[in-house]
Formats: C-alpha cells, structure tokens, sequence
C-alpha cells in the first residue's frame, strides 16, 4: 500500500501541468502535513482522513471539526493507507498492509480488529452494516468476511494480484479487479462469477452504482461504465488524451452521473448514459508541493449542485456545479 501511495504520487508529478486549480466555494483542511488516504460518506458530510502527523480522523464538514480520531495500531511505522465508509455510512475500515479494523460511526468504537497473514491488502470494502467485508489481496486472492460467523469464501478467478474491490450494499455481489486485465461481478455467496468485464490493462478501479443498475470499471486507457442486467457496455468515457488513472470513482444522482478524482488533481462530472465529460474541476494542492500536485483520494455529491471533495493536500473541498 505504501509503495502504491508514492507510485501515485508521481504520477502526480509527471500528469500535472501548469494550469490552475479553480476556486472551492469552501475548503476544510483535515491534515497539515498531506494525507496518506481518505474517504468521503455518501452525502459528502463526513471525511475519513489518514496521515503521518494526526493519524486517522473523522470529520464532521459541516461543522469542520473532529469527530472521532482512531488508533489501529501501536506501531508507529505501521500506517493507515486505505480508508473507507460503508454504503450506509453507518460503518468505516481502515486498512494497513496486513491488518484492518471496522469501526462504527454511531459511537466512534471500534467492532474488530483483523490481521492478514497469508498477503498484502490491496483494497477493501464493507456492507451496509458492515458485517460483509470483501477484501482484495496481493496474492491475486478476493474474500469475502461474514464477521458476525467467521465464514470466509475466496474467489480465485484472478490470476494476478487484485487492486481494487467493491462490494454491494447487501453483501451479496462483489466486483472486483485486477493485474491480469480483467474485472468480475461475482455471487459472494457461491463464489460464482456472474459478469466478465476485459480490458487491454491493468484494472485500477471499479465501483457499484448503489441500485445495482451499472458497475464502473477502469484500467489506464480505458474506462467502461457496464449494463448488469445485460453485461454488456453502455458507455465510455470520453477523456481526449491517451492515458488517464483514477484513484477514486462515486455513481451520483440516481445513477445519471458518475464522479471522479485522479492524481493529476481531477475532479470530473460525467454523465452515465453516453460518457461524456459534463463538467471538471483541479483540486487544490498542498502549499509546499513543487510542481503543484494532489492525488484525488474521495468524492461525493453533497447535493445536486454541490460535489465534495478529498485529497492528498490535506484538504476537503466543495464545489458548485453549473
């Protein structure tokens, strides 16, 4: 995990150009030395936010002050780099290489702590109650975790390592992709894959829109937004240069857009049905960063005219859409 948070980084540096970031309507700063991951709930009011001087912190924005700050672990060097809220934001993990811990917002205490001996954690994601928890590993392993039983199933349809994982509100479906080019919806219940989604790379992201109507899949030159009910393709997007890398991906309003952040300081709009572009925005980097840069780590649709977002600045940032 460590070594993907300096891989993005400098693509960061290679991606970012001259051009300025547009203006915030509001700016929260949620760590002062940057942050190492973060996560936004679904209606952008909370941040998880990771980094090397606070730890991890939960926020409330409205208020732009602290609500929880979690320990997962006593050592020092041994750092939080994936977080991440439930669907019902009722739950959060965070993640380091080799354990995880699941946390309940309600109270801000702690529901388990669970080590991984067998290989690196990639990704991870919960179910609405966060009793579900698929996780993607090194070892090109996805599993599912039944907290409440200790049931365990693996799916071992990858054959290379796993990058990026989701998993549906009620725990039944898992999406997931990886190094060998390819992203599958599988049954987490039988372990059956239900869709195949190729691509001519590496998979580095996908996500469930909430309803179950589509799944977003992307690798770093293609980025597919699928029909589930057919498997089939129902749009692309139409970014115009050849190479492009999400770090964070979100299905908003009912499902008609889809939300993006990137290294290269992105923040995109994107309409479901066609793919194309309806409005973009460059977060703010941090102070000290030469050339500027920050890595889009969480977004969210606070309302139908307002996105949220969360990067390796140190900052949460609202925007106006138009």
């Amino acid at each position: 995990m460590i070594k993907s948070a300096i891989y993005l980084l400098a693509i960061c540096l290679m991606l970012t150009g001259c051009e300025q970031s547009s203006s915030p309507d509001q700016q929260i700063r949620l760590a002062n030395q940057g942050l190492l991951s973060a996560d936004l709930s679904q209606d952008g009011q909370l941040a998880i936010a990771s980094s090397l001087g606070q730890g991890t912190v939960v926020w409330d924005l409205a208020k732009g002050q602290e609500r929880w700050r979690w320990r997962q672990s006593d050592d020092q060097n041994d750092f939080v780099t994936l977080t991440r809220f439930s669907p019902d934001d009722s739950h959060a993990i965070t993640a380091t290489q080799h354990a995880f811990a699941i946390w309940r917002l309600q109270d801000g205490q702690s529901q388990g702590y669970y080590s991984l001996p067998e290989s690196s954690l990639r990704d991870a994601a919960l179910s609405a109650d966060g009793t579900q928890v698929l996780i993607g590993r090194e070892d090109g392993k996805a599993e599912v975790v039944d907290t409440r039983t200790g049931r365990r199933l693996q799916f071992l349809g990858h054959s290379e390592q796993v990058n990026t994982v989701d998993l549906s509100a009620n725990g039944r479906y898992a999406l997931t992709g990886g190094n060998d080019y390819s992203a599958y919806l599988w049954d987490t219940r039988s372990g059956q894959v239900v869709w195949r989604f190729n691509h001519g790379g590496r998979v580095v992201m996908a996500r469930l829109e909430p309803t179950g109507r589509y799944a977003f899949t992307a690798d770093s030159h293609q980025a597919t937004i699928w029909d589930l009910k057919t498997g089939k393709g129902l749009s692309r997007l139409q970014f115009d240069h050849r190479f492009e890398v999400y770090t964070s991906a979100r299905f908003a309003n009912d499902g008609q857009w889809l939300i993006t952040g990137s290294p290269s300081r992105q923040l995109l709009l994107w309409q479901v049905s066609d793919g194309s572009l309806l409005q973009s925005w460059r977060v703010s980097p941090h102070s000290k960063a030469k050339p500027p840069s920050a890595v889009v780590y969480g977004v969210a649709l606070r309302d139908n005219s307002h996105l949220v977002s969360a990067s390796s600045s140190g900052l949460a940032e609202i925007w106006t859409i138009k």
